[in-house]
């Protein structure tokens, strides 16, 4: 009787886990290499590569960071299910029209594009959510979060060896041919408990969401966590190629070496992340964050020290065995905490922090590369780092016990569920 409760939950879980694989697969082919892309569409300069590659990193962002509480808030009402299949074709048409650009300003307006109508990771995410018991949560946040990661070992990898056989341009037109086949995947084997969805009369108004969002202690400061913590990791992703470029300008397969090293990070994250999410399930959240948000800003600190590529790879494994320990819980911890009728909207609108922080990282990173230098990216994602675990532990408000917040809109009870400090 148990196992045929719980087989929905976890076939929509494996399902939603392998698009999502397919999906970050296809992306990963091509953003560690956009620095590379940007050179190839005639930007020469240096200063600039650097310049508009914060730029196109974070373009999308922008956009979506308004408009993915808006789409968890449809999902909300008329299906999760839904709002993940518009994300990834969406996706699909919008790598397929960068592939297409002929230069770095057009690039930049089909990844805004791409902002404005995908939204894959947080559609999916609030469709596990919604559809898992509360006391697996932490478990299947994490492991949706291995797909993410193994799809960031691989096509790295495998991206990189095609970039250096084809070019940069074809890539995008795979990754649009990986990223529908991943939503045909969802269109014919999820299947959506139709119980999750709000009632028309019933589900609060958007704006509600916000409001309650906001005014929770405990949400808030998990806002707050996921956009510090994610500026600062973002901040390397648009110089990392150059950064590798820079320690061996001799390289001739340069393309091959960066993916090799930017996929050790995304091998340990798969590692790690399932071992984060059950610590998440019985273990303090504050606890899991400060171990997890410390090791990451010792590892980005030392990269900055390296004066070879192959030193980045343990620090890229210390990286990614903490990193793995960082979203996932936050991500579980808020839905532990959202009303099941807000549930999509609150993730979506956790999710807009992760993209908004998407927007300023890399921005970021592209301006202290261009004014500062390529290693000070480092030692300043370390620092924010550092300050991030401060705030953790004078300000998070830790997670005790367990409970089902979709069944009453009352609070938890303070002496059963949290403790300040």
């Amino acid at each position: 009787m148990t196992a045929q409760k719980t087989e929905p939950w976890r076939r929509t879980l494996y399902v939603i886990w392998a698009s999502q694989f397919i999906a970050m697969m296809g992306m990963s082919l091509v953003v560690p290499f956009l620095p590379f892309y940007i050179r190839d569409l005639g930007v020469t300069s240096e200063d600039e590569v650097a310049r508009w590659s914060g730029l196109v990193f974070s373009g999308p962002f922008f956009v979506s960071f308004f408009l993915i509480p808006f789409w968890g808030y449809l999902g909300d009402r008329y299906g999760r299910k839904l709002m993940v299949v518009r994300a990834i074709f969406g996706l699909a048409v919008s790598q397929a029209l960068i592939g297409l650009a002929q230069s770095v300003e057009m690039v930049f307006l089909f990844r805004m594009l791409q902002g404005a109508i995908s939204g894959f990771i947080a559609a999916a995410l609030a469709l596990v959510a919604a559809n898992t018991p509360q006391e697996k949560s932490g478990y299947a946040i994490g492991l949706l979060q291995t797909a993410t990661a193994s799809g960031n070992i691989i096509g790295p990898l495998v991206g990189g060896t095609l970039a250096d056989a084809f070019g940069y341009r074809p890539l995008f037109f795979l990754v649009a041919l990986i990223c529908a086949v991943s939503g045909i995947l969802v269109v014919k084997m999820v299947q959506e408990d139709p119980k999750t969805r709000a009632k028309r009369e019933e589900q609060p108004p958007l704006i509600t969401s916000y409001r309650y969002a906001y005014g929770s202690p405990r949400i808030r400061t998990a806002l707050a966590v996921i956009f510090f913590s994610q500026v600062a990791v973002l901040m390397i992703q648009p110089i990392f190629a150059l950064y590798i470029e820079y320690l061996a300008p001799s390289q001739s397969l340069i393309a091959t070496l960066t993916g090799a090293i930017f996929s050790v990070a995304g091998f340990f994250m798969v590692l790690s992340s399932p071992w984060w999410g059950r610590r998440n399930d019985v273990k303090s959240y504050k606890k899991n964050l400060t171990i997890a948000i410390s090791g990451a800003a010792v590892a980005y600190g030392l990269q900055g020290l390296a004066t070879s590529p192959y030193h980045l790879l343990p620090l890229r494994a210390l990286q990614g065995f903490c990193m793995g320990g960082m979203l996932p819980t936050l991500y579980s911890y808020i839905s532990k905490h959202a009303e099941l009728s807000r549930r999509g909207a609150v993730m979506g609108i956790a999710s807009s922090f992760h993209t908004l922080a998407n927007m300023v990282g890399p921005t970021m990173g592209g301006y202290v590369a261009s004014h500062l230098g390529l290693r000070q990216n480092f030692f300043i994602t370390g620092g924010i780092l550092l300050l991030t675990v401060f705030f953790v532990r004078f300000f998070f408000i830790d997670l005790r016990g367990s409970f089902q917040v979709g069944e009453t809109k009352k609070e938890p009870s303070p002496g059963l569920v949290e403790e300040a400090v």
